[in-house]
C-alpha cells in the first residue's frame, strides 16, 4: 500500500513532555521545533504539537466491538511485528492504557489489533495492526454495531 503521509497539528499543554512522550517513548523522531511546536515523525506522518491550553473536558466514547473507544483519537496502522513490540514496549513501562492491546473483531472482517493510550496533554490515540493490511485495512462485511 503506497499512502501518502498524512499532516495532524494537536494541542499539547506541555511540550517537554510531548517530546518525553512522543520522542522516547513511541520512539518518534523530532524534527523541526519553536518555542511553541515540535514536528514528530509519526510512523512516516507529520505530527504537530501546538502549545495551547487543554481543557478538562470528558472524552466521549463509542461502541466498537464491546470496547468504550474514546472520540476522537489518532493514530497508526502498524506492521503485526510493529505493533506487538509496541505493545511490549508500553507495557513494559507499564503505561496506563484507555484500552489493553486486544484483538477486536475477531474472526470478523476487519480483524484487528488494537490498543489506545493518552498523550501527556490527554489525546487519544490508537495504534492498530492487521494481519494483511493491504486486504483487511477497509474490508467491508458486517453490519452496524447495535
Amino acid at each position: 500500500m503506497n499512502v501518502n503521509p498524512f499532516h495532524l497539528a494537536i494541542r499539547v499543554a506541555d511540550l517537554e513532555a510531548s517530546r518525553a512522550f512522543y520522542g522516547e517513548l513511541l520512539g518518534c523522531p523530532e524534527g523541526r521545533s519553536a518555542d511553541t511546536w515540535v514536528d514528530f515523525n509519526f510512523y512516516g506522518h507529520q505530527l504537530v504539537c501546538h502549545l495551547a491550553p487543554c481543557d478538562d473536558a470528558p472524552l466521549h466514547t463509542n461502541a466498537v466491538d464491546g470496547d468504550a473507544v474514546p472520540v476522537p483519537h489518532f493514530g497508526a496502522v502498524l506492521e503485526m511485528h510493529q505493533w506487538r513490540s509496541l505493545a511490549a514496549r508500553l507495557k513494559a513501562r507499564e503505561v496506563s492504557f484507555v484500552i489493553e492491546p486486544h484483538v477486536r473483531f475477531e474472526g470478523k472482517p476487519g480483524e484487528q489489533a488494537t490498543l489506545f493510550l493518552k498523550d501527556p496533554s490527554g489525546n487519544a490515540l490508537e495504534f492498530k495492526a492487521f494481519r494483511d493490511i493491504d486486504a483487511q485495512l477497509f474490508e467491508t462485511g458486517h453490519g452496524r454495531e447495535k
